[in-house]
């Protein structure tokens, strides 16, 4: 049975201003669409709503009935339509967001206070996951807005370009590494050391292995000592000696800035992988979520403040 919400508005107006003329005006309609919604809502019911005399109208027992449970039909559209738009004027709420490790720990938390020193009422809610994490987070609905180190096919989800972040080997900071402060790092040298790497599914793998091989280095080839999802774990493990890894320049200044880590570039290769912004190809983000995708769409192309 499908009951307009019109048709119910118009048997409350009857009943409360005990006229069809007078329920008429106040819904600025004529007076047959009055009666042609009443009388289709008493065909639905297959009951008579009104009574009818020469002096009044008023509800019968079945429309005392259906008054009541109409009038909170009513009221409840009128708060749930007042409630929209309280949430989109006042900025308020919670905006869910998943991020992989790089842009979850040394981005969002930047792009993150200038959004709120904007608007102070919004609480963000972040899980940092690897980038396939991420996408599958944004693909289920599981939350609206990600950011990944990396392109993982998923057909569900849009890509912006948001960042660069420049990539970098980086090695203990003794004597045997310090000599190559002069000469650079040499490629060969990659594969006679042992690897420290972020595991399988991370942005930070996955351009790994892409400059790896642009480099001419196979990842088969590397002497894998240890996988690890912590890039902390990763930077403390290079530092006590344990190998070399690939990381995110932006990620280890802190460690080279202490003189815990060298980091070394490559000038014939463009170390370089791409932080993204994502959200579902179909999905319509809430209000505010929607304005923080586009205060962060409007600050892409630029690399993390240093």
């Amino acid at each position: 049975m499908d009951i307009d919400m019109k048709e119910l508005e118009a048997f409350v107006y009857v009943v409360e201003t005990g006229s069809f003329s007078r329920a008429a005006e106040a819904l600025y309609l004529t007076q047959p669409t009055i009666s042609a919604h009443v009388a289709a809502l008493e065909r639905k019911l297959n009951a008579r709503l009104l009574v009818r005399t020469t002096r009044e109208i008023y509800p019968s027992d079945a429309g005392n009935i259906l008054y009541k449970y109409a009038k909170e039909i009513l009221r409840l559209r009128a708060g749930a339509v007042q409630a929209i738009q309280t949430f989109a004027h006042e900025r308020k709420g919670v905006i869910s967001v998943a991020a992989s490790t790089i842009p979850g720990q040394y981005y969002l938390p930047r792009l993150i206070q200038g959004f709120r020193a904007q608007y102070p009422d919004i609480t963000f809610q972040v899980q940092v996951l690897d980038s396939a994490e991420v996408a599958e987070q944004v693909a289920s609905r599981k939350t609206e807005i990600g950011f990944t180190g990396a392109l993982i096919s998923q057909q569900k989800c849009v890509y912006q370009p948001l960042a660069e972040d420049r990539l970098v080997i980086i090695t203990p900071n003794t004597p045997k590494y310090q000599g190559y402060l002069s000469t650079g790092f040499p490629v060969r040298q990659i594969t006679e050391e042992p690897f420290i790497s972020r595991e399988a599914g991370s942005g930070t793998r996955l351009e790994m292995e892409g400059f790896l091989k642009e480099m001419g280095v196979s990842a088969k080839d590397l002497r894998i000592a240890v996988e690890i999802r912590s890039t902390e774990s990763i930077k403390q493990m290079v530092s006590e000696g344990l190998g070399i890894a690939v990381m995110s320049e932006s990620a280890c200044r802190d460690y080279c800035q202490f003189g815990k880590l060298l980091a070394f570039d490559f000038d014939t290769v463009k170390l370089r992988r791409k932080l993204y912004l994502v959200r579902h190809k179909n999905s319509i983000l809430s209000p505010i979520a929607q304005i923080f995708y586009d205060y962060t769409a409007g600050l892409s192309g630029g690399a993390p403040d240093h």
